[in-house]
């Protein structure tokens, strides 16, 4: 199988890393989102997506079910559906939630023909792993029994951002260990994910920039999801899934930009992907921040454009 590489959007590397320097400095006197916060810290964190001001807009075409074991789904069914795309959203396991993304999950949906549907699992402190996985897991298996009696097909695609596209991959690992379940889902598409929970090299060089993470605030959110556990124990490929096996996992497009500390978290788990059998896209943004496709400017929207060509082609 064939891994394909590309380094995108150098023509606007100034513009980006023009937006990176204001974020930074902006993001001087905010909280660390990973450390060891009190309750009012982490509300009010919660309340205010990425320490913004306005909260998420909730769109009156997103529904909010519940399936199996409970857990709740936040839905969007465009007038054609073609495929089901299952979506976990980011966070850092501790903050974000299935309705903060809802215009793009709404657009994305029409554009690509895909009922989209978004998970709201549990979040730690308050339920560390593997009450996240859990949930996710629950909704992919019922997505797999009643696709197609619920949206008429049974064409299912698996994706999210940051921690969501750490959680999507334990899916379909757990999809295909626990339940023997493979080829379910045609794609995947992970948004800078972290996929070694030990720390990878770039993880622990990275420091203290006040960019959206950096070394700090990623060793304060493995603490927050796996409490009582060190690097050595978080290398389980339970948990860090660039130490399973990876044999049997669907074609995914796999996105990091070069100004974050997961870079080698995307570039080794593409590698290992290749190499287990599954075709792979990597695409390495130039100047790319964690997180950038959250934040409007030149280089989102042709990542968005991105991700509908790869989801509608899958």
């Amino acid at each position: 199988m064939t891994m394909t590489m590309t380094i995108t959007d150098e023509d606007c590397l100034a513009e980006t890393l023009a937006f990176n320097e204001r974020f930074e400095t902006a993001a001087a006197g905010r909280p660390a989102r990973g450390r060891a916060l009190d309750a009012a810290t982490m509300a009010l964190l919660r309340r205010n997506r990425l320490g913004g001001d306005a909260p998420p807009v909730r769109l009156p075409q997103g529904q909010d079910r519940v399936v199996a074991g409970g857990v709740k789904v936040r839905v969007f069914v465009p007038d054609q559906v073609d495929g089901v795309y299952l979506h976990i959203h980011g966070g850092g396991w501790a903050f974000g939630s299935a309705d903060g993304q809802d215009e793009r999950l709404w657009q994305l949906a029409t554009r690509t023909r895909l009922a989209v549907l978004s998970v709201e699992y549990r979040l730690a402190p308050e339920h560390p792993f593997p009450a996240g996985p859990d949930d996710c897991e629950a909704a992919a298996r019922w997505l797999v029994d009643h696709a197609e009696a619920e949206f008429g097909t049974r064409r299912l695609l698996i994706g999210g951002e940051s921690a969501g596209a750490h959680l999507s991959v334990l899916t379909l690992l757990r999809l295909r260990d626990r339940h023997g379940i493979t080829g379910a889902f045609r794609a995947a598409h992970l948004l800078f994910g972290p996929y070694d929970l030990s720390m990878t090299p770039s993880q622990r060089s990275f420091g203290s920039r006040q960019l959206l993470s950096n070394t700090e605030s990623l060793r304060g959110s493995y603490e927050l999801l796996t409490p009582g556990t060190g690097p050595e124990q978080r290398r389980d490929p339970e948990v860090s899934p660039l130490f399973a096996d990876l044999a049997d996992l669907p074609p995914a497009r796999i996105v990091v930009g070069t100004e974050d500390p997961l870079l080698d978290d995307s570039l080794f788990l593409a590698q290992r992907w290749q190499v287990a059998g599954a075709p792979v896209q990597l695409g390495v943004v130039a100047g790319a921040m964690h997180g950038f496709t959250l934040f409007p400017s030149t280089i989102t929207e042709r990542e968005l454009r991105r991700q509908v060509d790869f989801l509608a082609g899958a």
